[in-house]
């Protein structure tokens, strides 16, 4: 692997490209279409984006429509140091959106990595030692707090967290904030919880209403004004290797992705001017 840091790895950063994990350890709560459509949003306004699919069930690689031909060389290889980033990322059809592919062979790279030296910082440094050509690289983590998710955080500037609205919500969160404290103090000073997204709201169940009532007490401006609402053409596009904003543009679900992605970017100018 290529060990020649960018003019920025002091900084931790990947050139001008702001990091940001998409995380949650409970399954089902919208994450890979959430990484899916924000990386499409944020590409159709213009910005340069990079999804990194970290999680080995390869769902986000399949929601962009990759065929397992175009994932054989993927982001295990980098991580085990058998590619770069340059031979593992791959275009979609969406113009300004690339994506790096999971593979099977990725559900065993925790336990390959168990005896690996700084093995938390095997992604980061994958990044660094790379001139990428994006303005947001979303990392799409799988369903675990294991040694994947963390690789991702130490990488991140921060993370963004999908909340579905159900009765368990708020303990799993305190879980993930939890871990992304001892992220911070131990490998990450510079990671922050960039926001929580509540998915798959339904209006007419008085239980989504209590769940985003509570989180919202507890969070505060942290949880986005944009919420994601149940919708049918969010749940058929991956069926079609789409995401829903090219398999349906004008659906309830597109514009909500749409608006989340410029709370994003008004939250990332806002930070920069700190």
């Amino acid at each position: 692997m290529n060990s020649t840091l960018s003019p920025d790895a002091e900084t931790g950063t990947v050139g001008h490209a702001r990091i940001i994990s998409i995380a949650n350890q409970k399954g089902g709560v919208g994450k890979t279409t959430t990484a899916i459509n924000l990386a499409t949003a944020l590409a159709a306004i213009d910005k340069r984006a990079l999804l990194i699919d970290l999680d080995p069930q390869g769902n986000a690689s399949t929601g962009l429509g990759l065929s397992l031909a175009d994932r054989e060389t993927n982001i295990y290889h980098m991580l085990m140091g058998d590619a770069q980033i340059g031979d593992v990322i791959r275009r979609t059809e969406i113009p300004g959106l690339d994506i790096v592919p999971s593979g099977i062979d990725l559900s065993g790279a925790e336990i390959e990595m168990i005896d690996v030296e700084r093995r938390e910082f095997r992604l980061r440094n994958a990044l660094r030692a790379a001139h990428l050509p994006y303005d947001f690289i979303l990392i799409d983590c799988p369903p675990a707090l294991g040694l994947l998710t963390v690789n991702a955080l130490v990488a991140s500037d921060a993370v963004l967290v999908p909340l579905q609205c159900e009765f368990f919500a708020l303990e799993g969160l305190s879980q993930l904030t939890r871990t992304i404290e001892r992220i911070r103090a131990n490998f990450n000073p510079r990671l922050a919880l960039q926001g929580i997204v509540l998915t798959m709201i339904d209006r007419r169940n008085n239980l989504s209403l209590m769940v985003e009532e509570d989180v919202r007490a507890h969070f505060g401006d942290l949880v986005y004004a944009t919420v994601i609402p149940r919708n049918v053409r969010v749940s058929e596009a991956p069926s079609h290797g789409r995401p829903v904003l090219i398999y349906d543009i004008n659906c309830a679900g597109s514009q909500a992705y749409l608006n989340l992605a410029s709370e994003v970017i008004l939250r990332e100018r806002q930070l920069a001017a700190q």
